[in-house]
C-alpha cells in the first residue's frame, strides 16, 4: 500500500457479499472520505466482488482489497461470491461461506496492514463491517483497534429483522396459534406484527436451522461491537431509531442517505451527461435502456403520471404474478417503466421469455410504457418529474431513493426486512400501499390496476395526492439532513470520524 501522511488515518471496510451490502459501502466510503479528506479507506471482499466494484470506483484513496474466496469448497456453484448470482434456495449456502473470509482478512492485517509491527495499529482508525459479518469483532478485538457495524437497512427494519430472527416469537403462532399477530421484543406491545411479514424459511425456522444457526451468531457478535452505523436519517425514523437504539444499546450514528449529492438536489432531473456518469460510478451494470431514450420517453409524459416498477438487483416474482401485474398495468391504462426478469424458478440472468407476458402485450403497450430487461437507472428515473410513483420490493436502498425525491410507494415485499419496511411506510409514514407480500400471494389484474390508480390519483384529498404530499415532506426531511454543519446527518458522520481519528 501506498505510503501515506502522518495524518492520515486508514478504515478497513467489510461489507457482505451482495449488490445491496457493496454498493452502499461504497457510497459510505465516497461520503466519509467527502466529509474529511484525511482518511484513506480499504474495502475487503471476495475477489470477483472487488472486480465489481473496482468497475465503480476511481478514488485514489479507496483501495480494494481481494480475500480468497473459492465458491466451490462451499456447494456453491463455481464463480458464486454474490447474492445476485444464486437462486434464493441457495443464499443460506453464500451467508455461511462468508464466514470463511475471515482467515484471508486476517493474513490480509498481518502480512499487509501491521506488518508484523504493532506500532503501525496507530495508523489504523477502526473496521466497518456489515451487520451479517460479525465475526470481524473479534477479528478486531485481537488487533486492538475498533470495530463498528453498518446495517445496511434502515433503523425500524433494522430493528424488527434482528430481534425476531435472535428471539423468534413467532414460533407459538406456527406451531398452532389461532391468529396470526405476534409482539417482538424490543418494539412497544401495541406495535404488533403479523405472520404475513415474514419469510418462508423465517416462518418455519426454529433457532436449529440453518438460517437461524447463522444470523443468531452474527447478529450476536454485532451486537458485541463499539457502536452502530444506520443508513437512515433522524427526522425520518424517529420510532424506529429509539427502538434501535433500545435494542442494540450502543450508539447510533445515522449517516444516511447513501445516496451522491448531485441527485439530492430538488428536481435534478436527468441530464445526459451527469446521469451516464452516475450510472457507471454506482452500479458497474449496463443499463437495459440508452439513457438518452429512457429520458426522451420520460420528457414525453406528464408530471407525476408515471409508474416505476422494479423488484431490485436480485428480487423477482411468479409467473402468474407477472401475468397478472401485466394485464393491470394494460388496464390501468398508465404510462409506465417496467424493469423486467424471469420468473422465480428460471435463470434470472437469462433471456426473456415472451410466454410470461400476455399475447400482444408488448405491442399494445407499445405506447403506454417501457418494458427494460435486467437492469435500468433507477435513482435517475426516480429523480425524473414524470415519476408519480414506484412498485418497490421495499428494499431499503429503493425506499430510500424514492423519499428522497419525494416518489410515494406501491410495496410487494419479498424477502429479508422488505415486510418490515413496508409495515413502517404504511403505519408510519403514511407514504405506501401495500399490493402484494412474496411469491406466494394471488393477485388479479383488477387489484393491480385499482392499486396503481389510486396512489397515481392526483385528486385533492384522494390517497394518493396524500401519499405524495407526505412522501415530498420526507423528501425535504433526507435532503435537509446532508446540509453542511447543520443537517443531522453531517453532524452524525462528524461525530463518528472525529471519536475514530481521535
Amino acid at each position: 500500500m501506498e505510503q501515506q501522511s502522518p495524518l492520515t488515518k486508514h478504515i478497513i471496510m467489510l461489507p457482505f457479499m451482495g449488490q445491496g451490502h457493496l454498493i452502499p459501502f461504497l457510497e459510505l466510503a465516497h461520503k466519509i472520505l467527502n466529509h474529511n479528506p484525511n482518511f484513506t479507506i480499504t474495502i475487503a471482499n471476495s475477489p470477483l466482488n472487488i472486480k465489481y466494484l473496482s468497475s465503480t470506483n476511481n478514488h485514489p484513496q479507496i483501495h480494494l482489497q481481494p480475500l480468497y474466496f473459492n465458491s466451490s469448497d462451499h456447494g456453491l456453484p463455481p464463480d458464486s461470491e454474490n447474492t445476485d448470482n444464486l437462486p434464493f434456495t441457495q443464499i443460506i449456502k453464500l451467508f455461511h461461506a462468508s464466514a470463511a473470509l475471515e482467515t484471508p482478512f486476517r493474513r490480509f492485517l498481518d502480512v499487509v496492514v501491521f506488518k508484523g509491527n504493532p506500532l503501525d495499529k496507530g495508523t489504523w482508525a477502526c473496521i466497518i463491517s456489515d451487520v451479517f459479518m460479525g465475526w470481524a469483532n473479534g477479528v478486531a478485538k485481537d488487533y486492538g483497534i475498533g470495530n463498528y457495524t453498518f446495517s445496511t437497512g434502515g433503523a425500524y427494519g433494522t430493528a424488527a429483522y434482528c430481534s425476531i430472527w435472535m428471539n423468534l416469537p413467532h414460533r407459538d403462532l406456527v406451531s398452532g396459534g389461532t391468529h396470526d399477530e405476534f409482539s417482538v421484543p424490543a418494539f412497544p406491545e401495541s406495535c404488533r406484527f403479523s405472520i404475513k411479514q415474514l419469510h418462508q424459511f423465517l416462518r418455519a425456522a426454529d433457532g436449529t436451522d440453518e438460517w437461524s444457526r447463522f444470523f443468531q451468531v452474527q447478529i450476536s457478535l454485532s451486537l458485541c461491537s463499539n457502536g452502530w452505523l444506520c443508513n437512515t436519517v433522524e427526522e425520518i425514523e424517529s420510532f424506529g431509531l429509539e427502538v434501535l437504539r433500545n435494542y442494540v444499546k450502543l450508539p447510533v450514528w445515522c449517516i444516511g442517505p447513501l445516496i451522491p449529492s448531485k441527485m439530492l438536489k430538488k428536481d435534478s432531473g436527468l441530464d445526459l451527461d451527469a446521469g451516464s456518469r452516475i450510472i457507471g460510478q454506482r452500479s458497474g451494470k449496463q443499463p437495459g435502456i440508452q439513457p438518452e431514450e429512457c429520458i426522451e420517453w420520460l420528457d414525453s409524459q406528464s408530471i407525476g403520471s408515471v409508474l416505476y416498477i422494479s423488484f431490485g438487483s436480485m428480487n423477482t416474482i411468479s409467473e402468474s404474478q407477472m401475468m397478472e401485474l401485466a394485464k393491470g398495468l394494460e388496464e390501468s391504462k398508465k404510462p409506465f417503466i417496467w424493469v423486467i426478469r424471469p420468473p422465480v424458478g428460471f435463470d434470472v440472468k437469462g433471456d426473456f421469455r415472451p410466454e410470461w407476458l400476455p399475447t400482444g402485450f408488448r405491442d399494445r403497450t407499445r405506447k403506454q410504457g417501457l418494458v427494460i430487461h435486467n437492469w435500468a437507472p433507477q435513482l435517475e428515473i426516480l429523480c425524473h418529474r414524470s415519476i408519480g410513483a414506484f412498485l418497490s420490493h421495499c428494499g431499503w436502498n429503493s425506499v430510500m431513493e424514492s423519499l428522497s425525491q419525494g416518489v410515494p410507494i406501491i410495496g410487494w415485499p419479498i424477502a429479508a426486512e422488505q415486510g418490515y419496511n413496508a409495515k413502517m411506510l404504511v403505519e408510519e409514514m403514511g407514504v405506501c400501499v401495500v399490493l402484494a407480500r412474496g411469491v406466494h400471494s394471488r393477485i388479479t389484474e383488477e387489484e393491480v390496476s385499482k392499486v396503481i390508480n389510486v396512489v397515481l390519483d392526483k385528486t385533492e384529498g384522494g390517497i394518493g395526492k396524500d401519499m405524495r404530499k407526505k412522501a415530498s415532506k420526507f423528501g425535504e426531511l433526507i435532503r435537509a439532513s446532508v446540509e453542511d454543519y447543520k443537517g443531522s446527518s453531517y453532524r452524525a458522520m462528524d461525530g463518528f470520524l472525529n471519536m475514530v481519528n481521535s
